[in-house]
């Protein structure tokens, strides 16, 4: 199970990677590991506004249906669209091609609330307990 170091993650199995003020936002190796083959997404349109630890959209692989959680509060840039047709990229590569959404965040404080890799990983670890 790979968790990249320069990102940061949140409790409901989302990654978030900070470039500046813009977050790109997918889910983890293990959600994607844990939900089986993704079927189908629902994402929000660009210009939606969104707000941290509230759903943003759906996923829905062959074991469940899942909402998906904004890890900070702002508006969408931008919407992977690719994932709407081919949903199973988020399976082949969750970090790259897999993502899903990049938001223009309004306050970075709340990046002070995202786990970092080695937070994520004990999480994991104390989940499955």
């Amino acid at each position: 199970m790979d968790f990249p170091e320069e990102l940061r993650y949140t409790r409901e199995h989302e990654w978030a990677l900070v470039e500046g003020n813009t977050v790109t936002v997918g889910i983890t190796d293990y959600a994607q590991d844990s939900l089986g083959d993704i079927v189908y997404l629902e994402l929000p349109e660009e210009g939606t506004e969104v707000e941290s630890h509230e759903p943003f959209g759906v996923i829905e692989s062959v074991k469940a249906v899942s909402d998906l959680y904004a890890p900070v509060t702002g508006r969408v840039i931008e919407v992977n669209k690719d994932l709407v047709d081919q949903p199973e990229i988020i399976n082949e590569d969750p970090y790259g091609e897999g993502w899903m959404i990049k938001i223009e965040m309004d306050d970075p404080s709340e990046l002070d609330e995202l786990l970092t890799a080695e937070e994520y990983r004990r999480f994991i670890e104390e989940e499955k307990v």
